[in-house]
């Protein structure tokens, strides 16, 4: 069996509705997550009333796996 190399300790509060603000290790400042366009029609949203609008977490997956 292989040996655990990293955990990633994460802190996620849900803040309203789809926004959330979490803490991540190598990052300063706090990231949003949150809804936007697309994103926010499907989960039946209406993108005009996101008071702040952010990429998606899976903005982030997509970004990650693509460098």
């Amino acid at each position: 069996m292989s040996e655990v190399v990293y955990t990633s300790t994460v802190h996620i509060d849900r803040i309203k509705g789809p926004l959330r603000i979490a803490r991540l290790p190598g990052e300063s400042q706090p990231v949003a997550f949150s809804a936007h366009g697309a994103i926010a029609e499907h989960y039946k949203i209406d993108p005009a009333q996101l008071t702040e609008p952010h990429a998606a977490t899976l903005d982030y997956v997509v970004a990650a796996t693509a460098s």
